[in-house]
């Protein structure tokens, strides 16, 4: 009897609790909900304002964070994925306080110009998103994604010659990485090899870049007797950028990157003395994604 009593104290404190969530609950699903479909909503705007403060440094020139803006607009509308992504890099209050310093209110009130002044304006391609992929800075020049990944679905992301790149901050690097590290971190896509070599580990003649693409990243290499992509390497070793080269250390292999970031699409930094040169946003967006438009979205 008394577990009956119990258990039907506990169910009704449950349901209590339930009934007081409910309305916060509601919020924050309409509030995700408005924030996806209409990325123009004022709460939205407010979440793009975040998102430009995460992906740059805020004290861009205003046509360059437009340009920015516009190109996560697209990414939000574009697919869920993207859209979760980008709003996990959304910064809070303290983390820009954090960031950016004195500069905070400054930086955030040109942020949130570059959203509202840019409002409901996508690029867009054949009646649909495009996408837009961007990147800190290139190593002089960005990528071809039809000769890189061999799809001829963005004709607009082409190579564009970025020389200013090259004076960009930490353009660039030099990691000294020991093979056994190199070992552990590749070993998901490497080839089973000799048990003697595989105990022994990989030395400076085991690491060959055979070919390059046209902007000079690295397309294919080798490590031992494992042919991989550049982009592989990159991702395993956490490097900046896919375009690099091997020096010989006798404490590991040096490997030495130039720019960063993925390489395609717009880069942020020739985006950025773009607009100190007098640019417009809608000059930056059609000079990285050419064939592409600008479309004002109906809401």
């Amino acid at each position: 009897m008394r577990d009956t009593i119990r258990n039907k104290i506990k169910s009704f404190f449950a349901f209590l609790i339930i009934l007081f969530l409910l309305p916060y609950i509601i919020s924050v699903f309409i509030k995700g909900k408005n924030a996806v479909q209409g990325a123009d909503s004022d709460n939205a705007s407010v979440y793009l304002a975040e998102m430009l403060a995460g992906e740059t440094d805020g004290g861009y020139e205003i046509e360059a964070l437009k340009a920015q803006a516009v190109v996560l607009r697209t990414e939000l509308y574009r697919t869920e994925k993207e859209k979760q992504t980008l709003f996990d890099k959304c910064l809070t209050q303290t983390q820009m306080k954090k960031k950016w310093g004195t500069k905070y209110e400054e930086n955030l009130k040109k942020c949130q110009q570059a959203a509202q002044e840019t409002k409901g304006i996508v690029l867009w391609y054949h009646e649909t998103f495009a996408w837009a992929p961007f990147h800190q800075s290139s190593n002089g020049k960005t990528r071809d994604v039809q000769e890189v990944l061999g799809n001829a679905d963005y004709p607009y992301i082409t190579a564009k010659e970025c020389p200013l790149d090259k004076a960009a901050e930490d353009e660039i690097q030099v990691h000294l990485i020991e093979y056994k590290e190199i070992q552990k971190r590749c070993r998901e896509f490497l080839v089973a090899e000799e048990q003697k070599k595989a105990e022994n580990g990989y030395g400076y003649e085991d690491f060959e870049i055979q070919e390059w693409d046209s902007s000079g990243y690295v397309r294919k290499m080798r490590i031992g007797e494992t042919i991989c992509t550049g982009d592989q390497f990159r991702d395993a070793l956490k490097l900046p950028s896919s375009s690099f080269s091997f020096y010989e250390s006798p404490h590991g292999l040096k490997i030495a990157t130039v720019g960063k970031g993925h390489g395609f699409g717009m880069s942020q930094w020739t985006a950025q003395e773009m607009a100190k040169d007098g640019k417009n946003y809608e000059e930056i967006l059609q000079y990285f994604y050419e064939g592409t438009e600008l479309h004002h979205l109906d809401e």
